[in-house]
Formats: structure tokens, C-alpha cells, sequence
């Protein structure tokens, strides 16, 4: 039985926690989001938005998150047991449908473009012109979700997936290649970017009004189009690199032809208004203190604080993490600097040393009430944008979109913290100076060697509620250079390189036996070749 962590919070002092046995089932601990069940266009693409997959709500981050991609690419803490590396079917088959079906945590993202596609289909030319906007942006989101399910499982059902939308049958769907679930995704995503580059106001009434995730704003909606394709070309460029390198020159030497989410000059970079981020329910009182503290993931991931942050004193050390402490003759002792377990701890020894070692910060992750599900910030496109510079073009342009990223990623996390109701003042420009001259950090050295810090520093910033990306990223390029503890459970030693697909899909697709020789832990995505 799983721990169950009692935790007294103050966001001025440190976390104060004993340990119990789990009490609650998880399911009596998440929101399940409000959907549409109105036949129109406008409600079902609200409802497509509104997903708690996206968001870090309790059930998204405690079962998927920090469960799963979390522990495999180390930007969540872990308790080290014997089957920490093993997937959970349960949970991962929770996350499978919440991509297809409309109902649970997710929005099923698959099955409402469905119904908006087929309502579309039935509209009138006319009715159809005005009711585009909400096709195309549907698009992008589905995309962007879809090459998700692809970097975690490979091969999945699209072409065929939403035939109870469709055709008003049930029927089994066809496992798609996965690289050409990519190729599909990378063109839609074009024609959807040239599509708001050349649509107008005119054509958007009651789009401002459903849109709750980027309030309407073409551009916003063209850039957000952009960055995703330029997140996927870089994806897949180390196996057809003349593809990603033709496509991504492309997109950075005409700038007013394909804006990005990259947040303009860091004087002018403001989170809420230059990330795509999708906000709270404002109805959600729950704090995510439990998600992170039923397990082990409270703790201060080792490589992250001890190797990248604390040797270059990364300013963004004081509102990701907490020194934390103990309690001694009723008084809270702080501890007198961050530090991290290390990952070589037993179980046994991570709970009977826990109060020694730093935990993530409450006012940022723990109590937020205002923590926004992050879809794509600044930082990560001025990153791909880096590495794309610094492999196909200008290392001088790559290093200042690099500065640019790693400047950004700081003003991010303070803005989170700012959210929470953290106090901590950000740092000035001398002190973010001096972490961007830090020999840890500074763009200097080979190409590898900058190469390297490009990916260090993506994989920090995505930290914890991005782990999804950071596992991608990692399998990809293979940085940081993470340490994982063999495990003794047999065939669950070490990470998986992919999600194997769940029970729920595997009993009831006829069309599994065609993608069932590559349904192993050690199958690697497409993209996976470095």
C-alpha cells in the first residue's frame, strides 16, 4: 500500500511531514470538467479546451505525470521500491481514453473534433465560413495532443479513431504508423497557421467567447500552430534531419510568415500574455499538495537541484524548491542549505531522511490554486530555436535565442510563484547576468557543448509539469546524462523507452495483433535513433 503523507504547509516556513498509510481512493480526488453535451460547434470546441490532461490537475499529475513520465525522466522525485519503474495499466489506460472518449479527467480531444468535424460537414457553405475558425483551432489542438499519445506509445489509432462520432458506429480503428501520424500533424498544423495568417475578424464571431484558452486572438492561435510543428520538426530532425533542417530554416528566416510563441524581446516577454497557457477551473478549490504527496515526488529531484541548478546558482532555485527541516521540541528548524537526496537512496532511507533534504516549493507547486496547465511557453520554442540555429545555421543567433530561453524560463517560474502567493523578489539584472555568464550555464565551448546546455536547460524548465516533454526531450537527445538505480523487479530493471499499450485497448481492438511485435517496454518511438 502506497504512503500517504500528512503535510501542515505554511508558505512562509517549510513543509512539516509525517508519514501514514494511504487512506483515500485517488478517484475521490479530482474535478471532473463540465462538458457541453449542445450539438454546436462553438460548445463542443470549449469543451475540447477544457481538459484536465492539460491542466495539472490532482488526477493528470498524480497518475500520469509524476507516475509515469515523471519518474523516467527524473524531473519528479520517486520513491526507489522495486517497481517504481514499472507503467501502471490502469492509470496509463485512464489517460489512453481520456484522448478518445469524452468523458473522465480528459476532454477526449479525439471524439469531440469528431463531432465538430461532422457538424462542419453538415453546415451549409455559408455557416461554414464562419464556423471554420473553431475547425482549425480544433485542429491544433488535436494535433498538438495527438503527437503526445505518438511520443509516448508509437503507433495509435487516428485515421479511423471517432467512428461513433462519424458514422454513428462502433467500430474497431486501425493502428496508424506513428511517423505518419506525424507527417499529417506537421501539414495540418501549417495549413491551420496560414489559415489564422489570412483570416480575419470578420470571420470569428462568438469565437472570443468559447475560446478559454487564448481568448480569441488569431495571432495567437497562428503562433501557437507554428510552435507546435516547430516542436515536432526538431522531434523527428535526427532521423530525417534534410526534412526538419529544410522546414525549420524555413520558418526562422521569414519570422512574418510563421510567428512563433517565443515572446519577443525578454524586456517584453510576459507569461500570461506571451505563453499558451490554459488557466484553472475557477471553481477548483483543490490544492495539488495531496498528487504530489501520496507518493514521493515532493522531494527535490537530485540531478535537477545538486548537478544543474546548485552549481550554477540558478536563481530559479528559491521559488522551485524549499530547504524544508525538521521540527525540534515544537519549533521548525529550517535546514541551512538546498540540497537533494540522492538518487541512490534506498526506500527505507529516503523515509528516515526525508527532513534533511530540500522538497519543491509550496507557494509554487503545492498550494496553488492558480497553476495554469502549461501547453507551450517562450522558453521552450526560443530552445528549439537554439538547437536549430546552433545545428543548421548561426551560433551568434542560436546564443541569443539560448539567453533568451534560459532568461525566460526564470521569469516564468517567478511568475508561478507570484501566482501562488509566493513573495520572493526576482532577481535583478546583475544577478541574472552573472547565471547566464555561470561556466555551468554561459554559451560557450563545441557545438556539442552547447548542444548539451540547450537540452540541460530545456529539461529544467519543463521540470515537473511538463515531465511529459522533458521524457520525450530526453529520449531524443539523451541529455542530461541521468543516473538510474537498476531495480531488482524482473523486466522492469530500468525505464521504458515507450508506454506498451493498455489492457483496455490490447482486450477490445481487433487491429492489435498488427502492432503487437512491437508492443515491448524496449520498442523506441520512431524519433528515438541518437
Amino acid at each position: 500500500m502506497m504512503k500517504k503523507i500528512f503535510i501542515n504547509i505554511s508558505l512562509l516556513l517549510s513543509l512539516v511531514i509525517t508519514f501514514s498509510s494511504c487512506k483515500k481512493k485517488l478517484a475521490d480526488e479530482f474535478n471532473n470538467p463540465e462538458l457541453s453535451t449542445k450539438p454546436s460547434i462553438p460548445n463542443f470546441f470549449t469543451a475540447m479546451l477544457n481538459n484536465d490532461r492539460v491542466r495539472p490537475a490532482y488526477w493528470n499529475l498524480r497518475t500520469y505525470l509524476l507516475l509515469q513520465p515523471g519518474v523516467y525522466s527524473q524531473t519528479a522525485a520517486f520513491d526507489n521500491a522495486s517497481g517504481v519503474y514499472q507503467q501502471n495499466d490502469g492509470y496509463t489506460g485512464n489517460y489512453w481514453t481520456d484522448f478518445y472518449y469524452a468523458s473522465g479527467n480528459g476532454s477526449g480531444v479525439m471524439a469531440l473534433y469528431r463531432s465538430i468535424e461532422k457538424t462542419y460537414n453538415g453546415l451549409s457553405a455559408a455557416d461554414q465560413a464562419t464556423q471554420k475558425v473553431f475547425l482549425e483551432a480544433a485542429k491544433v489542438v488535436l494535433y498538438d495532443q495527438t503527437s503526445k499519445m505518438v511520443d509516448a506509445w508509437g503507433d495509435i489509432p487516428f485515421s479511423q479513431a471517432g467512428n461513433l462520432e462519424t458514422n454513428s458506429a462502433i467500430k474497431d480503428a486501425a493502428f496508424d504508423d506513428a511517423k505518419s501520424i506525424y507527417t499529417t500533424c506537421i501539414s495540418g498544423l501549417d495549413e491551420a497557421a496560414t489559415f489564422f495568417g489570412a483570416s480575419t475578424t470578420a470571420s470569428t464571431a462568438g469565437f472570443k467567447k468559447q475560446d478559454i484558452l487564448l481568448q480569441g486572438s488569431l495571432d495567437m492561435w497562428r503562433r501557437y500552430a507554428n510552435s507546435i510543428r516547430l516542436r515536432m520538426l526538431m522531434r523527428m530532425s535526427f532521423l530525417d534531419e534534410a526534412t526538419a533542417k529544410t522546414a525549420v530554416n524555413a520558418m526562422l528566416s521569414n519570422t512574418a510568415a510563421y510567428p512563433l510563441i517565443d515572446g519577443g524581446s525578454v524586456a517584453n516577454y510576459s507569461p500570461a500574455s506571451s505563453d499558451v497557457l490554459l488557466q484553472p477551473l475557477t471553481t477548483n478549490q483543490n490544492t495539488l499538495l495531496n498528487a504530489f504527496t501520496e507518493g514521493s515526488s515532493f522531494y527535490a529531484p537530485d540531478y535537477m537541484l545538486n548537478t544543474a541548478m546548485l552549481p550554477a546558482n540558478d536563481p530559479r532555485i528559491p521559488v522551485v524548491f524549499d530547504k524544508f527541516g525538521k521540527t525540534v521540541n515544537g519549533v521548525f528548524v529550517p535546514n541551512a542549505t538546498y540540497k537533494a537526496m540522492p538518487i541512490t537512496f534506498t526506500s527505507d532511507q529516503q523515509s528516515n531522511n526525508y527532513t534533511s533534504y530540500s522538497t519543491i516549493d509550496s507557494a509554487t507547486f503545492l498550494n496553488n490554486l492558480k497553476l495554469p496547465g502549461v501547453v507551450i511557453t517562450a522558453s521552450e520554442v526560443n530552445f528549439l530555436k537554439a538547437e536549430a540555429l546552433e545545428r543548421w545555421g548561426s551560433s551568434s543567433a542560436a546564443e541569443t535565442a539560448y539567453n533568451t530561453a534560459v532568461s525566460q524560463s526564470v521569469a516564468f517560474y517567478y511568475y508561478l510563484n507570484n501566482l501562488g502567493g509566493g513573495k520572493v523578489a526576482a532577481p535583478d539584472a546583475p544577478t541574472l547576468a552573472a547565471f547566464l555568464n555561470n561556466t555551468n550555464v554561459a554559451y560557450a565551448g563545441t557545438t556539442d557543448q552547447k548542444l548539451a546546455k540547450i537540452w540541460l536547460q530545456k529539461w529544467v524548465h519543463f521540470g515537473v509539469l511538463q515531465s511529459d516533454e522533458a521524457w520525450s526531450e530526453y529520449r531524443r537527445t539523451k541529455f542530461p546524462q541521468l543516473t538510474f538505480v537498476t531495480q531488482t523487479q524482473n523486466g522492469y530493471q530500468l525505464p521504458p523507452t515507450r508506454l506498451v499499450y493498455p489492457s483496455i485497448e490490447t482486450a477490445y481492438n481487433s487491429h492489435y495483433s498488427a502492432v503487437q511485435a512491437k508492443d515491448t517496454r524496449t520498442t523506441k518511438i520512431f524519433w528515438d535513433v541518437k
